[in-house]
């Protein structure tokens, strides 16, 4: 069998898994996983990021700790808890999709989170002093002035923390999980004589979806940038 067969043979089985026949596989699920993973970790990271620039120290000091304690534990370890360990604590298994994306959440919240914190911190502190002086309180000041500016800016910082999930997800692979690395490995099971080709297809893959997700992160950058300048420069303007 050569390269070009293998692609026409396993092509569909690649991309969508056994669907319509079977659970949804491969690339799409890749693809379903790493974007719930981010949609529903965003409301977390926000609250999460508020907390960690929240002037109030018995909020401020437990997230912050909160999100260091994640971030400096692997990912994997979180998935292994979530599929053996809770299951022994709850009496109830979760499935390999429902455990992975459990995971993505938990690991995508503290990394938004930061970024969050990162986009208040740069808007610009006499935004907050002239809403504060309106009669603003502090959290409306947040929702209404400084939020809304610091989610803009925060645009390519989504798009690459969403590049990080999609790679996050390979480690389905450990507990089962029907993503693209798994069914590039029950291909090349099926294909024994061609695991270079195979798993050369597969870092392809990953690299053009990444690094074109990267690219327009770069451009939404350099707009941003642009938008920065011409409203700078508009400011100055006699």
């Amino acid at each position: 069998m050569t390269t070009w067969e293998l692609i026409d043979t396993y092509w569909l089985y690649f991309l969508v898994g056994q669907y319509p026949n079977g659970p949804l596989g491969g690339l799409a699920l890749t693809l379903v996983l790493a974007s719930l993973g981010l949609i529903l970790a965003m409301p977390l990271g926000v609250l999460l990021g508020l907390a960690r620039v929240s002037p109030w120290r018995w909020l401020r000091w437990p997230v912050t700790g909160l999100v260091f304690g994640i971030r400096g534990i692997p990912l994997l370890m979180v998935v292994f808890w979530a599929y053996f360990f809770l299951p022994s604590v709850t009496g109830h298994k979760t499935d390999q999709f429902t455990t992975m994306l459990m995971a993505l959440v938990l690991f995508d919240a503290v990394y938004l989170a930061e970024i969050v914190r990162a986009g208040i911190q740069g808007v610009d502190r006499g935004q907050v002093e002239a809403s504060r002086s309106l009669g603003f309180s502090y959290l409306r000041t947040m929702r209404w002035v400084i939020l809304p500016q610091a989610l803009r800016t925060m645009l390519p910082s989504l798009v690459n923390q969403f590049v990080s999930t999609v790679k996050e997800t390979s480690l389905g692979y450990i507990i089962g999980l029907a993503e693209i690395s798994f069914i590039a490995s029950q291909i090349n099971s099926q294909v024994f004589t061609m695991p270079t080709q195979v798993y050369l297809i597969l870092g392809l893959t990953y690299f053009l979806l990444c690094f074109g997700l990267s690219r327009f992160a770069f451009w939404l950058e350099r707009r941003q940038a642009r938008r920065v300048s011409i409203t700078d420069n508009s400011r100055v303007a006699p």
